[in-house]
């Protein structure tokens, strides 16, 4: 037994029920590879956590889904944490690394409605809960009829909310729901060239301290190559952008042998405009690629990211 390698290995986690499964889905292949560690959990409540209830735009800085899981991590109160990729600010924190990125759930968005009834099929005016810009923006460019209502909360609160009649549908990444169980709850999978995914989106990812060795070489058992460089790209282009949640921009990667292909999009908050761009590249070079596509868009869009910046 290697004793360096035995000692107990703490993963840092949000507490809600997502969080956890999510957790244990990247803790598998690490459990397998390391029977000899000690995997344990420990849950730390965020600045989004204490609020659950303030729009996203009112929190304090970026970073609140993950400011107290770094900080923990920081300070070597745990040895790594996992992050839903697309929650992870653009900026890289000093002195963490994502050491690894678990294969990709579906990352296509969904629709949760109280009748079953699909987006195309919502009633005129209907309201539909969201607080994500990106999906306010980009549902309206297909239904700008549409009454967007800021909505919060966990996976089964937004949910229960249909359920309650306070909004008429929600939309969700779909990868929580499938994650949880709750696939039948779906009433449609929506289609990529209606709501494309936010960078990130549908990907789990482990970050530790960047000196820390041991924990890297844990951590890379739950490493798929594929994943990590379309997520690599995605996130390139909001980094770019300097963009967070706040930001309507979407990216999506896919991986064909040693070549990336990449399309990244921001729309108007009001759905009156959407500039979309594409390109490939070979996967070496995921993160130039992402890049360079955000070049495209502050070139074409740098009135739409300026506007969104300053809302």
């Amino acid at each position: 037994m290697n004793e360096t390698l035995a000692r107990d290995f703490v993963v840092g986690t949000r507490g809600s029920q997502l969080a956890l499964r999510q957790t244990e889905l990247v803790l598998r292949p690490l459990r397998v590879a390391y029977p000899e560690v000690h995997f344990a959990v420990r849950t730390i409540r965020t600045v989004a956590d204490r609020h659950p209830d303030r729009p996203l735009h009112q929190l304090p800085d970026v970073g609140f889904f993950v400011k107290e899981l770094e900080l923990a991590l920081l300070a070597a109160e745990i040895d790594a944490v996992v992050h839903s990729m697309k929650d992870l600010p653009s900026a890289a924190t000093p002195g963490l690394t994502i050491a690894a990125v678990a294969e990709r759930e579906d990352a296509r968005d969904v629709i949760v409605s109280r009748e079953h009834l699909t987006l195309e099929a919502l009633p005129l005016g209907a309201r539909l809960g969201t607080s994500s810009p990106r999906r306010s923006a980009f549902l309206r460019v297909y239904r700008r009829d549409l009454e967007i209502v800021p909505i919060r909360g966990n996976v089964e609160t937004r949910i229960q909310k249909v359920d309650a009649g306070d909004v008429d549908a929600v939309c969700l990444a779909g990868a929580g729901l499938c994650r949880l169980g709750l696939e039948s709850r779906i009433t449609q999978w929506l289609p990529l060239d209606i709501l494309p995914p936010a960078p990130g989106q549908g990907a789990l990812g482990v970050q530790v301290r960047t000196r820390d060795r041991r924990a890297a070489r844990i951590a890379a058992a739950a490493d798929h190559a594929p994943t990590r460089h379309a997520v690599a790209a995605e996130r390139a282009v909001l980094t770019r952008l300097a963009g967070g949640c706040h930001l309507p921009v979407a990216a999506f990667a896919r991986i064909e042998g040693t070549q990336v292909s990449l399309e990244a999009a921001i729309a108007a908050p009001d759905g009156r405009r959407i500039e979309t761009v594409a390109g490939k590249g070979l996967i070496t070079d995921a993160e130039g690629l992402g890049r360079s596509l955000a070049e495209d868009l502050l070139g074409r869009a740098s009135d739409l990211i300026l506007g969104a910046q300053e809302r």
